[in-house]
């Protein structure tokens, strides 16, 4: 019986999701899908920036590998061109890459420390990187030299772009808030609601707010209209018990609004903040939830399971550490929000 125990206490897919053939073999940094088709790209700790295209609908899925590149050292973030065509990546080798899928990946950029997150931004055709150089720098990719680099008060840690609308997290719990009409001025610096570390965010689908998500397994919900300050909160999740898990990752379903979190729990679940409410609570899986991202119309949501490395190399089992990604298919339910019966209950 123990035996059975032990494979039942392991179990990577609680959920019964379809999982992504070959995966990377180190953990997984970032996903990302295509705004166009459902091409997955995964970033990783074994240096490489993998595609995988994903076949079929319903129960019938299947994913097949298409292509990958390599950066110096582990990758750490990843962003897609808004036409498709195009994967960009950056990483402990303080490049950034652009990579056309079915060519020559090229070094579009460079900074003086690792590159932690970036987005393409399509209003501007630029993309912005953050770094723990303490800067974010845009790139017109014509040209080898940043188009403008912005200081940040500490080391980027997180980067939301929703146009006119961008957020940068940093060391100290520093949230630096931009209006992208006027990029080369902070519009508003905020400390964090959260009393612990910054670990992602996640812009409002209105750009009238975004999310914060910390190491302290807490999000806080913040507007930026003065007017609306009423309307902040912070709420508790990924924790068991006494125990007290990351907050990884926030992602807002493109059609619905509603959001997911993923922790290093195990776990993800959909929330409602207008209704101040989750939808579903999915099951833990055995490791943690580092990444995840819903595909360009919701029908997908892909989170990777794998060592996150938060407890050192000395809490890392080589034989054991299997690194997972896995493909959910949300149901309606799940993912759309409902109003909120009466005005009592736990917010």
């Amino acid at each position: 019986m123990s035996i059975f125990g032990a494979a039942a206490a392991a179990n990577t897919n609680p959920n019964k999701s379809t999982e992504v053939q070959q995966p990377p073999s180190d953990s997984v940094s970032s996903l990302c899908f295509s705004p166009k088709a459902n091409f997955l790209i995964a970033t990783s700790w074994d240096n490489q920036v993998r595609c995988w295209e994903v076949m079929g609908s319903g129960t019938n899925v299947g994913t097949a590998p298409k292509a990958s590149i390599s950066h110096d050292q582990p990758v750490l973030c990843s962003a897609w061109k808004d036409d498709g065509t195009t994967v960009f990546s950056g990483g402990c080798d303080k490049q950034v890459k652009m990579w056309p899928l079915g060519g020559q990946a090229v070094t579009v950029g460079m900074h003086d420390a690792p590159v932690k997150d970036l987005a393409w931004i399509p209003e501007m055709s630029l993309l912005v990187t953050g770094s723990w150089d303490k800067t974010l720098r845009y790139w017109d990719l014509r040209q080898p030299n940043p188009a403008h680099v912005q200081q940040l008060p500490e080391r980027c840690y997180a980067l939301t772009v929703k146009h006119p609308l961008m957020v940068a997290g940093t060391a100290d719990r520093n949230l630096v808030v931009f209006n992208l009409q006027n990029p080369q001025t902070e519009f508003k610096r905020i400390t964090s609601p959260l009393k612990y570390q910054t670990r992602c965010l996640a812009a409002f689908p209105d750009q009238q707010g975004f999310l914060v998500g910390s190491i302290e397994g807490r999000v806080g919900v913040h507007h930026l209209d003065d007017s609306q300050q009423s309307k902040n909160f912070t709420f508790k999740c990924h924790r068991e018990g006494n125990e007290i898990y990351s907050v990884n990752s926030l992602n807002f379903h493109p059609v619905h609004g509603t959001f997911a979190t993923a922790g290093s729990d195990g776990a993800f679940n959909f929330w409602d903040k207008d209704s101040k409410q989750r939808l579903k609570a999915m099951s833990r899986c055995s490791q943690p939830i580092p990444c995840s991202a819903f595909n360009h119309d919701g029908s997908i949501y892909a989170y990777a399971v794998c060592y996150d490395w938060s407890k050192g190399a000395e809490n890392h089992n080589p034989s054991t550490a299997k690194t997972y990604i896995y493909l959910h298919f949300p149901q309606e339910s799940e993912v759309k929000g409902k109003p909120r019966i009466g005005t009592s209950g736990r917010k």
